[in-house]
């Protein structure tokens, strides 16, 4: 009997285990996991953040820049080299160097080149994957999850490379709705201000940009840029090292990092011979630059001794500091060479700024000489901002805003002046006269003039003396700062102010970039008004959107 009320027992025990909870008739699908329910106070906030995180991402030619709407600054700021192209298990950056190593020099560092002819679209996209997961996974710290995305970018950027990277950004990170926003007009938002001129110092090239009330106008181009000084400061390197060979072979003397370092430490700008005596010290963003370049004299005799650790042997070199001055003179303001001498495509930087304001509308020119904007990498160079405003400055002076010169042209002007002299003196002696002769008139011009004010509207008066308005600066050369494209672009996300172009994914998967239209073909009437969250539209339909300013290329 006990052991059949055991057996009783434990075959009633495993029956019941599913069946005993409940009496409702087993159901025909399969088992799964009942949902929880978890509030909301007791949710993770990474959960919360994920739905509202708005990643800004930044491409220029050599570094990338992501974080999320809303910071001041980007969470991560990566460049691309030959150390972030290693497979795994490539272990030669530990290894002993061979005899003759292949230099590495600047075509591995950069992201991409404007020529598109020497571009692998196919090794560009796997840089820029790599790039945005290492970004995303180290810095960022978010997951998969698709989320909408801002690009900052340059109008410059050719048709291939942008849709090379909306391709990479909508597939390989499912990102629904990509908002794209103008560098120009970023740097001018994170200045303060609605008009500015750019001058973007970068990589392959220095842009001078013109926008007037968050609009481009006009941009104008010069190769002058990180790269040629780049080479400049290699060649006079070699020259220096008494081991080094001819230059002929692809093996470089010196390594990318080591020359881009001295770059960065010991280059200088030599002051202009120019001194504008009516310079006030709020035209620069930094005196003390200004103030240290005053106690130098124009030609220093200090020498810089420079360790070299990748020359083989390593040495040491000594660098004067002429040398240097000379090295950026000739890249970037190249004095010793005649005015028609330069291309259209290679005009030293005072030249161009001062070209590119000639050819602006005289309300835009006057709004954008007095908010003039130094971004890039080689605007950080000591003395190089105030060189190019005083040489601005003297060209002015000298020549005026007028675009015709020439002796003919100067000897027309200067009689002009002559004559206009003569009449302003010849009218200053008549209206001496008639004021002696006519004392009654000048009195019943001053009661005139007195009932004239007393017919002043009182309340006009009184507002303007609560609420003085504050004259805008025009007019004359100045500089002002920047935060940045990032930080302007990061300000627009956060208040939600709509981008210049908005993409959506499955827009671009059917379409492509021929799907876009251009600005001019677009019906206002049926697009909304569209903020920088997720589009939502009447049917999900949008017959028209455009690429902005980089699919007019």
């Amino acid at each position: 009997m006990s052991s059949g009320a055991s057996t009783t027992l434990a075959h009633r025990s495993v029956a019941t285990i599913r069946s005993g909870t409940s009496q409702a008739p087993a159901s025909t699908s399969t088992p799964h996991t009942p949902p929880r329910t978890v509030t909301s106070s007791f949710g993770s906030p990474s959960t919360i953040r994920a739905e509202d995180d708005f990643v800004l991402l930044e491409i220029g030619s050599r570094y990338i820049r992501a974080g999320f709407a809303g910071d001041s600054l980007p969470k991560a700021c990566l460049s691309c080299g030959p150390g972030q192209q290693r497979r795994v298990g490539d272990f030669r950056a530990w290894q002993e160097p061979a005899s003759g190593p292949s230099r590495k020099w600047a075509a591995d560092h950069e992201i991409w080149r404007y020529d598109v002819r020497d571009v692998d679209l196919g090794l560009f996209r796997d840089k820029l994957d790599r790039l945005l997961r290492e970004a995303f996974t180290r810095f960022l710290l978010i997951d998969s999850r698709p989320r909408r995305l801002g690009l900052v970018l340059d109008s410059a950027v050719p048709l291939p490379l942008l849709s090379s990277v909306l391709d990479t950004l909508f597939t390989n990170f499912q990102t629904p709705i990509i908002s794209l926003m103008s560098t120009p007009t970023m740097v001018t938002v994170g200045a303060g201000v609605r008009s500015a001129l750019i001058v973007d110092m970068g990589w392959n090239e220095t842009a001078v940009t013109s926008v007037y009330e968050y609009r481009e106008v006009k941009s104008s181009r010069t190769v002058r840029g990180g790269r040629s000084l780049n080479d400049a400061l290699y060649k006079l390197l070699h020259a220096l090292i008494p081991s080094a060979g001819d230059d002929e072979s692809e093996d470089r003397a010196v390594a990318f990092e080591e020359c881009e370092e001295i770059l960065c430490r010991l280059m200088w700008c030599r002051p202009s011979a120019f001194k504008s005596s009516q310079r006030q010290s709020t035209q620069l963003d930094t005196v003390e630059e200004q103030d240290e370049n005053e106690g130098e004299s124009n030609q220093p005799s200090g020498i810089a001794e420079v360790p070299l650790r990748s020359t083989n042997p390593p040495s040491t070199i000594h660098i004067p500091f002429n040398k240097l001055a000379d090295v950026c003179d000739d890249s970037f303001f190249d004095p010793s060479a005649a005015r028609t001498t330069f291309d259209d495509h290679e005009l030293p930087l005072h030249l161009l700024v001062y070209q590119h304001l000639l050819q602006l509308p005289v309300d835009v020119r006057a709004v954008c000489m007095s908010r003039i904007i130094f971004t890039g990498g080689c605007s950080n160079i000591l003395g190089v901002k105030e060189r190019i405003l005083d040489e601005i400055t003297s060209i002015v002076e000298r020549r005026g805003w007028e675009p015709v010169f020439g002796q003919s042209v100067e000897a027309l002007r200067n009689g002009r002046r002559a004559q206009r002299k003569a009449s302003l003196q010849r009218s200053s002696t008549s209206s001496v006269g008639t004021s002696e002769s006519g004392g009654d008139d000048s009195d019943g011009l001053r009661s005139e003039s007195g009932t004239t004010d007393s017919q002043e509207d009182q309340v006009e008066a009184k507002i303007t003396r609560n609420r003085p308005i504050r004259p805008q600066v025009q007019g004359r050369l100045r500089a002002i700062h920047s935060l940045g494209a990032w930080a302007g672009a990061s300000l627009m996300c956060q208040l939600k102010i709509p981008a210049l172009a908005t993409i959506d994914r499955e827009l671009w998967l059917q379409q492509g970039a021929n799907g876009a239209s251009r600005p001019c073909d677009v019906d206002f009437k049926n697009q909304q008004r569209q903020s920088m969250g997720t589009i939502r539209g009447t049917g999900g339909h949008h017959t028209n959107w455009t690429l902005g300013v980089w699919g007019a290329l």
